[in-house]
């Protein structure tokens, strides 16, 4: 991995970079089941939602450009879920192998807990084996099985949940 790498709390100045990296896998990727790319006016409401208490988004940049992110959202919208949330990593294209959806979540998921996260759940679209091994590396743990649950590129894909205690 380059010694250049940074990794660092988003700004507004970062969002085309993450939509970039975002839209490789909205048109070419069962990861997400988002369908259709974004720009930054339909990716805006998204981005609001960080807040860095327990909506965080942090990025890996190199000196030319941003490299990955990793997010933590919403879980469900229900007050009672409020302790829970979403993890999400994305890796940009040629980026992918060289430790960086690690090195984000070693800076992201200890700030959790200093704002009241309770679980950490991750939806993974099967298959994914890399996304499983990352997780499991932190210690995340499966909780559901989905089959069928998600049609994309004229197919069903299964989901995994795993879950994080923090």
């Amino acid at each position: 991995m380059s010694a250049d790498l940074v990794i660092r709390p988003a700004t507004d100045a970062d969002l085309q970079g993450l939509i970039d990296i975002y839209n490789h896998y909205v048109t070419g990727s069962q990861c997400t089941f988002d369908t259709a790319p974004f720009d930054l006016s339909t990716r805006q409401p998204w981005w609001e939602q960080f807040n860095g208490k327990r909506h965080q988004c942090w990025l890996a940049s190199n000196r030319e450009q941003v490299v990955g992110y990793a997010c933590t959202g919403t879980f469900k919208t229900k007050p009672a879920y409020d302790t829970s949330v979403e993890i999400s990593v994305y890796v940009a294209p040629g980026s992918e192998g060289r430790g960086i959806g690690r090195r984000l979540y070693e800076v992201l998921l200890p700030q959790l807990a200093q704002h009241g996260v309770h679980r950490v759940y991750a939806g993974i679209a099967l298959p994914n084996d890399a996304s499983i091994r990352l997780h499991e590396k932190f210690g995340f743990q499966q909780a559901a099985h989905f089959t069928e649950v998600g049609y994309k590129f004229e197919r069903y894909w299964d989901v995994v949940w795993l879950q994080l205690p923090i």
